[in-house]
C-alpha cells in the first residue's frame, strides 16, 4: 500500500537539498547528473499528468533554462490502455503546450495493462494444466512484482528513448518523492538506468523532485497556472497512475469509481476477479469498493469467487514448502507419496476450478516430472 511518511521521517543523507523555504522548487542534485546537464544531455521526463509528474517537469524546465541547457528536451507519456483515467493524455498535453516541449505517447505493443492481466491469467491456467507450475498464481501485478511499471513503463520508455537517440546520453527523470511512501524514502536521487545504457552512451535515472514536500508540488502547478488533473480535481484521488491501482489506498479506489468514465473497466477487472479467484489487492476484493455498479449475477459470482477462494488456499496448503515452484524447478523428482499429495490436491482443484487439468494420477505425475527434468537438462547442456 502507499503508506504516506512525514519528511521528519526520512533521512535526509541521499540529499544537498535542505528545506528552508528559500530553496523551494530547487530540484534534487548530483554530480553525475550536473555533469551530463553540462554536456546538453538529452532530458526526457516520464509524465502521468498527475501532480508530481507536473511539478517535476515545471521544476526541471526552469532548472534547465536557468543552466543554459541547449539539448533535447521532450516529455514522454506511456499509455497503459482502458485502464487509464481520460485526463491523463490531456493533462500531458496541457504541460506540454504550457511548457512548450514536444509530448511522445508510447504503449506496449503487446497490448496494454488489461491485457497483460488476461493474458497473464491465461498462461498461468494453462502452467498450472500441464504441470508446470505446482500451485494455481494470480492475473495481478503485486506490489513485490510490478511488472505493470516494468513492462509498460520503463521498458517502453526506454526502448523508446535508445531508438531515438543511439549515440547520446539520457536522463530519463521521474517525479517520485520520499515523502510518498516508506519504500520510496530509500530511493536515490540518480542512479544508473540499465535499460538505457548503450555502447556509445550511459542512461541515467534521475529522481529530480525525490526531496520535495507536498506543499511545493502544489503550489509549482498552481503558479504555472495549470488545470489539475480531473483525478485530483474532481474526484478527490490522492494520486495519479491507473484509474484501479494494485498499489492504491481503498479510497482512491473509490475515488475512481465515482467518475462515471471508469464504471467499465471497473467492471472487467471485477469479472477477473470472480474467474480467477484471486482478490485485485491481496485480501482486497475491488468488487466491494461499489458493489452497485455490478450486476446482481457478477455480484452472485464475486461471492462463489471468495468462497472458492478460501477452499483453493485450504486445498494448496497442505503441499510442502520443498515441492514449491523455485527457480530451476522441478529440482528433485517426488517421491511415490509426494506425487500421489500432488495428484490429490491438482484433483480437488479441478473439481474447484473446472480448469480440464491434466496429471490427476501419481503415475502420471512422476513421468510429467521425469520429463521436465530432462527437458532441464537438455537445455543447460545447449546453454
Amino acid at each position: 500500500m502507499n503508506a504516506i511518511v512525514s519528511l521528519a521521517e526520512i533521512a535526509p543523507a541521499q540529499s544537498s537539498f535542505v528545506y528552508d523555504g528559500s530553496q523551494a522548487h530547487a530540484v534534487a542534485l548530483t554530480p553525475e547528473v550536473e555533469d551530463m546537464l553540462r554536456a546538453n544531455c538529452v532530458v526526457a521526463i516520464g509524465v502521468s499528468g498527475g501532480k508530481d509528474s507536473v511539478a517535476c517537469a515545471l521544476a526541471v524546465a526552469r532548472h534547465l533554462d536557468n543552466i543554459g541547457h541547449a539539448g533535447p528536451r521532450l516529455l514522454v507519456h506511456s499509455d497503459l490502455g482502458e485502464i487509464e483515467w481520460n485526463d491523463s493524455l490531456p493533462s500531458c498535453e496541457r504541460l506540454a503546450l504550457h511548457l512548450g516541449w514536444e509530448l511522445v505517447v508510447v504503449k506496449r505493443a503487446a497490448g496494454d495493462l488489461i491485457s497483460r492481466w488476461r493474458g497473464r491469467w491465461a498462461n498461468n491456467v494453462e502452467r498450472y494444466r500441464n504441470l508446470s507450475c505446482v500451485k494455481l498464481t494470480l492475473p495481478w501485478s503485486t506490489p513485490s512484482m510490478r511488472f505493470c511499471t516494468s513492462e509498460l513503463k520503463t521498458q517502453v520508455i526506454a526502448s523508446a528513448l535508445r531508438k531515438r537517440f543511439p549515440a547520446q546520453p539520457i536522463l530519463n527523470v521521474t517525479g517520485i518523492r520520499w515523502q510518498e511512501s516508506a519504500r520510496r524514502s530509500e530511493m536515490p536521487i540518480a542512479k544508473p538506468m540499465a535499460q538505457l545504457e548503450r555502447k556509445a552512451a550511459k542512461g541515467l535515472a534521475w529522481n529530480a523532485i525525490i526531496d520535495w514536500r507536498l506543499s511545493e508540488v502544489l503550489s509549482i502547478a498552481q503558479d504555472a497556472g495549470l488545470a489539475p488533473h480531473a483525478a485530483d480535481a474532481v474526484y478527490g484521488a490522492s494520486r495519479v497512475s491507473c484509474a484501479y491501482c494494485i498499489m492504491s489506498t481503498a479510497e482512491d479506489l473509490l475515488a475512481a469509481t465515482r467518475c462515471t468514465d471508469n464504471h467499465e473497466v471497473y467492471r472487467t477487472l471485477v469479472e477477473l476477479e470472480a474467474e480467477s479467484t484471486f482478490a485485485f489487492q491481496g485480501a482486497r476484493w475491488l468488487g466491494d469498493v461499489a458493489p452497485s455498479l455490478l450486476s446482481e449475477e457478477l455480484r452472485s459470482r464475486l461471492v462463489d469467487a471468495k468462497a472458492k477462494a478460501e477452499e483453493r488456499k485450504q486445498i494448496e496448503s497442505v503441499i510442502p514448502d520443498h515441492l514449491l515452484y523455485v527457480k530451476g524447478w522441478p529440482t528433485a523428482l517426488p517421491t511415490k507419496a509426494e506425487a500421489e499429495l500432488i495428484a490429490d490436491v491438482r484433483s480437488e482443484m479441478n473439481d474447484l476450478m473446472g480448469l480440464d487439468m491434466h496429471y490427476l494420477a501419481a503415475e502420471s505425475v512422476l513421468a510429467r516430472y521425469s520429463e521436465l527434468m530432462a527437458a532441464s537438462k537438455v537445455k543447460t547442456k545447449n546453454e
